[in-house]
């Protein structure tokens, strides 16, 4: 049996981690995106070898790991730095997704999430995708959750908010839709619990 392919995306602070995790514990195979490119410029990640070669090793930590503020205020300053970093590592964190998705399926999983912060913004993965599950909220929402949890300032989330697709376009993606909104948790588990048998779970 051929497991189900669903997008899990959302902006920032709108709890789309939360959702994964309960559809994870609900037999969903999870596959973090955000995690693998993590990994891929982590210590000794398989990345860091292009990275240095492509930035100088000012951009690599002494651990061999990509100094990521040194990157925020580059990728910040020239454009074009951003489209250099994403030619690197996008490819190898697609390459580890389609491995652990093949090992998914293999293993018999009934749904794979993939759980990917920018699918709205890549053509390439809503085609490869059956569904798309959008966590949505407020935008306002999302800056207070975010200063909270970030302990950055309100206008710093804001402008992270603003770089991000829109709300608008996210929801015009989505097959299904959560709102997460002023809800406690347990509600949010009951919504995710009401939805697992339209992903086979």
């Amino acid at each position: 049996m051929t497991a189900l392919r669903l997008g899990l995306t959302g902006g920032i602070g709108s709890g789309k981690s939360t959702v994964a995790q309960m559809l994870a514990h609900l037999g969903a195979t999870l596959i973090d995106a955000d995690a693998i490119s993590r990994a891929a410029t982590a210590a000794n990640g398989v990345a860091i070898d292009a990275l240095e070669a492509a930035f100088g090793s000012a951009f690599i930590t002494p651990e061999r790991a990509l100094d990521r503020d040194q990157m925020r205020a580059l990728v910040f300053a020239d454009a074009s730095a951003k489209a250099r970093l994403e030619s690197i590592v996008h490819p190898l964190v697609g390459q580890e997704i389609a491995r652990q998705a093949e090992h998914a399926q293999r293993a018999g999983s009934h749904c794979i999430v993939f759980d990917i912060p920018l699918l709205v913004e890549s053509r390439h993965w809503r085609a490869s995708l059956q569904r798309v599950l959008v966590v949505d909220c407020s935008v306002q929402t999302q800056v207070e959750r975010v200063t909270l949890r970030s302990g950055l300032d309100s206008a710093a989330v804001r402008r992270i908010v603003d770089a991000q697709v829109s709300r608008a376009q996210r929801l015009q993606a989505a097959d299904y839709v959560l709102f997460n909104d002023g809800i406690a948790l347990d509600v949010l588990e009951r919504q995710v619990r009401q939805m697992a048998p339209l992903f086979g779970l």
